[in-house]
């Protein structure tokens, strides 16, 4: 029997239950990148999720079963707003971020909408965002602001 190289994983809707989970995994995933900003607080990491949590635009990612990860994405004119996506470690590089990615774009294209993100300077989130179509809408010292509009990266040339 052939095996399967697809990832074994699937998005749940969260829970109030799912929050202290989400907000160890943020902690540990934006340390690096908050560290070298000097920015990265123990405590805040965690709190700025848990002040802006709401279950319902936020899905929880199982892989083999457990939990590896979240992602939010909430409505705001014009579009949609990824506010957060986190993969454990664990998970990151078997292809799930790209996959749940398309599904989530491939959705906003069917409503004709934008999406838009924040990543910090220097993350190397940012790839995968612009490998999907995601391109420079503006920067600060800490964050950089990508758009993607509707269909850029499933046009074909006539």
């Amino acid at each position: 029997m052939k095996k399967s190289t697809e990832p074994a994983w699937t998005l749940r809707p969260a829970g109030l239950s799912d929050l202290e989970q989400i907000a160890e995994l943020r902690a540990l995933v934006m340390r690096p990148d908050l560290e070298r900003l000097g920015r990265y607080d123990e405590h805040r990491v965690r709190q700025r999720l848990r002040d802006g949590f709401v279950p319902e635009y936020t899905s929880v990612v199982v892989a083999d079963g457990a939990f590896a990860g979240s992602v939010t994405m909430r409505p705001v004119e014009n579009g949609w707003w990824l506010e957060s996506f986190y993969l454990s470690p664990a998970v990151q590089g078997r292809g799930i971020g790209s996959a749940i990615l398309r599904g989530l774009l491939e959705r906003a294209d069917a409503e004709g909408a934008e999406v838009r993100l924040h990543v910090l300077q220097g993350s190397a989130a940012r790839r995968l965002y612009e490998r999907h179509g995601f391109t420079l809408e503006g920067e600060d010292p800490v964050d950089v602001h990508l758009v993607r509009r509707s269909g850029v990266w499933q046009r074909q040339p006539a």
